[in-house]
């Protein structure tokens, strides 16, 4: 891991490597050598790799989660890994710009940009083979650019969330010719970028909720929408007057107006396997042993090993189990733990929390709500993330590996939109208690009036808190309150995590 492998080499494999579609078609079937672009039975193909290329090591991978989510005052490294402890601390020095599992994140996130790109130039390809009176195929062409297009500006979203001014790499950068010239754009470059690229996906994505798309699963309008809308609400910031929150408003609107949408019911299930794909998903990486005891297990077409690291570094350090258990890695903080409590925030509280014995003793134990024993441990962990839990009742016969295996990874919900609706319409002077008090009553909390801005962000905070896509550590530096909450943050300097020196190595313009 501490060989650093830099861009240059992953854009040379990835320009190379395209035309076998970056990775296995879907339902893990063998490749082609050779690809027929007149056989346009194939076009799904290289958005498969796609969808496959940023779910199985990229989006889940355990050290980018880590990395996103140990910002915040919710999770803890829960190891003594220098790297993750200065992120985790905010130092910026040399300890995080030469650790590893940065430059693996840098690396693993652009990987999808050019494999996107790539992807792009295969539909190309396809796509000089339509009959130019045949609008069902063309159609179709654009849906399939607009699904590949999507992932391409999450992985820039994301990019940018984490390391501040990055580069845009459009299409042309998977031309080898354009290796390690890449400049820096600013972070509102980058947004701006992202909703321009929606605007594209919106109107061309299947208007369907996710888990009725033709391709169950994919991203649709909805998708493409809710990702305008975070774009858009990072440009607003703290700014309740900035014309962005007429973007975040139009978008939440459009789908909640939809009717497509409810909240699932159970909140403790729903980050489970009865909560897969429920009517509240509008984005979720798909892992599945398609209930066989034996046997691949898939992620979005290819498959699954390295991405079940996502379950299994979140699992509890158990000496009694065999199954449920990992190296207790992401944990939740006693200061996450008793933000809940002084909610009289229940459900949530059960679901986003498990226990590990009795304060982390190890001649302890105790039982989750699914039955399931977790011993306590030499470490003292008290807790372990209960989001990231997959209880031994869901798991598929006979499969032992703590891979949540048959379970997907949650990364949009619509209980977000809501959210988001409401801060929108809060800071217009308009009221968000319908929405809030949806969400709030989902997880049997009372109802309350005149709701304001710091209550909707308390309500973000808990019904987001311990999930994996730094939400709360971006809420808190959007709404300029890190520095009051974050112990170590200093505003200006430890807003982002330095690009990698293994980059600026490579690139002295990412200096």
């Amino acid at each position: 891991m501490k060989n650093y492998i830099s861009i240059l080499l992953v854009i040379f494999l990835l320009s190379s490597g395209c035309s076998k579609f970056l990775d296995r078609p879907l339902e893990n079937q063998a490749q082609a050598t050779t690809i027929n672009y007149t056989d346009l039975s194939l076009m799904y193909q290289p958005v498969s790799g796609v969808y496959r290329t940023a779910a199985s090591g990229t989006f889940a991978k355990w050290i980018s989660v880590a990395i996103r989510s140990e910002r915040s005052d919710d999770i803890a490294p829960g190891n003594d890994d220098a790297g993750q402890v200065a992120i985790h601390n905010f130092q910026s020095d040399v300890t995080v710009k030469s650790y590893w599992g940065i430059n693996d994140m840098w690396i693993s996130m652009y990987a999808v940009v050019l494999g996107a790109n790539s992807a792009l130039a295969e539909l190309e390809k396809f796509g000089k083979n339509i009959p130019a009176n045949d609008a069902a195929k063309t159609k179709q062409l654009a849906q399939y650019q607009a699904e590949v297009r999507f992932y391409r500006a999450l992985a820039h979203f994301w990019i940018s969330r984490t390391f501040g001014a990055v580069p845009i790499l459009g299409i042309e950068s998977n031309d080898p010719t354009n290796l390690g010239a890449a400049s820096k754009s600013s972070v509102e470059d980058v947004k701006k970028h992202v909703i321009s690229e929606m605007d594209f996906c919106i109107a061309n994505l299947e208007d369907a909720r996710p888990n009725a798309a033709t391709h169950i699963g994919a991203v649709t309008k909805y998708t493409a929408l809710m990702l305008k809308a975070k774009a858009a609400m990072d440009l607003a910031g703290n700014n309740s007057g900035s014309t962005y929150w007429d973007v975040v408003l139009d978008c939440t609107n459009q789908i909640i107006n939809s009717g497509q949408f409810s909240l699932f019911s159970d909140y403790y299930q729903l980050f489970k396997k009865p909560g897969k794909l429920c009517d509240e998903a509008i984005l979720e990486l798909q892992y599945s042993d398609f209930g066989k005891s034996t046997g691949d297990i898939v992620i979005s077409g290819g498959p699954g090993e390295e991405w079940g690291n996502f379950f299994f570094f979140q699992g509890p350090e158990n000496t009694f189990s065999t199954v449920i258990t990992g190296p207790g890695w992401m944990v939740p903080t006693q200061k996450a733990v008793d933000f809940l409590k002084s909610r009289n925030d229940s459900i949530r509280l059960k679901t986003a929390i498990q226990y590990c014995g009795i304060d982390g003793n190890p001649d302890t134990f105790s039982f989750t709500p699914d039955g399931d024993k977790i011993s306590g441990n030499a470490s003292r962990k008290k807790y372990f993330n209960g989001k990231a839990y997959y209880p031994r009742s869901q798991m598929t016969d006979s499969r032992v590996d703590y891979y949540g295996a048959n379970n997907n990874v949650r990364i949009m919900r619509y209980a977000e939109v809501l959210l988001m609706n409401a801060e929108a319409k809060i800071r217009k002077g308009q009221s968000g208690d319908a929405q809030v008090n949806l969400v709030r009553n989902r997880v049997k909390l009372a109802s309350i009036s005149n709701v304001t801005l710091q209550q909707l962000l308390d309500e973000r905070h808990a019904e987001l808190i311990c999930e994996w896509w730094g939400e709360r550590f971006n809420d808190l530096l959007r709404t300029d309150q890190a520095a009051t909450v974050l112990p170590g943050f200093v505003k200006g300097q430890s807003d982002y995590i330095p690009i990698p020196q293994a980059q600026e190595d490579v690139n002295p313009r990412l200096k």
